[in-house]
């Protein structure tokens, strides 16, 4: 009864679930969003300032794709880096990226609970496929022999989380009747579903993209005397 009268009320679903030290965040949705946005514009801006200066002849699929590791090398080390750190208390934090993430949790409340697969997840995205996606955004650049493997590597692997992501949550709902969502259709179209849509999408292009330049050139390897 008293750890019930201890645990902090919160908005989060399912209602009643624990999260411990929960401290509520003081920015608003607009302020997290446009914070959110103007980052991500302060980080692709010079990036593709720096592509068009070295590389002017880089095709314009090509630039995208060195925007989209870059990216995702500051949002997998930055963003998911700190919600690994900090995983298990984030609830208690009020710094920029943990208000950030408990606007994200009222889609998913996992990212409070310290979900064992939530965590782990985050965890590899943020070790491994972090510092690779800037590995990858400059063998782009350079035209190094190794990126499309990597890039296989890392698509998969994004690829490979995200479905598992969506499965696990799934899985509650259909076998449990849990539901880790709000249920404003923003939380759940526009957060969990929208947003984590395009590490379903651009890794799925990547991979067929790299698995065809690799079957070329072993066509071409093959084909020589």
């Amino acid at each position: 009864m008293n750890d019930a009268l201890d645990t902090p009320l919160h908005p989060y679903y399912p209602p009643g679930v624990a999260i411990p030290g929960y401290v509520a965040k003081v920015l608003t949705t607009q302020e997290i969003l446009g914070i959110f946005t103007a980052t991500c514009l302060a980080i692709l801006t010079p990036t593709w300032l720096y592509i068009r200066s070295t590389r002017r002849d880089l095709p314009v699929g090509e630039v995208f794709t060195v925007l989209w590791f870059v990216l995702c090398g500051f949002i997998h080390l930055g963003l998911e880096g700190y919600f690994a750190l900090n995983a298990h208390d984030i609830a208690s934090h009020s710094t920029i990226l943990a208000q950030l993430w408990k606007e994200y949790s009222f889609s998913d409340s996992r990212y409070l609970t310290a979900d064992s697969f939530v965590v782990c997840m985050e965890t590899i995205t943020a070790v491994f496929w972090g510092p690779l996606s800037f590995f990858c955004a400059w063998y782009i650049l350079t035209d190094h022999p190794l990126r499309h493997p990597l890039q296989s590597i890392i698509s998969l692997g994004q690829l490979y989380g995200d479905v598992l992501y969506y499965a696990t949550c799934t899985f509650d709902f259909v076998n449990s009747g849990i539901e880790y969502s709000r249920p404003e259709l923003a939380y759940f179209w526009g957060y969990y579903v929208f947003l984590n849509a395009f590490w379903i999408v651009i890794p799925v292009c990547l991979l067929i993209r790299s698995t065809s330049e690799t079957r070329r050139a072993f066509i071409t390897l093959q084909k020589a005397p």
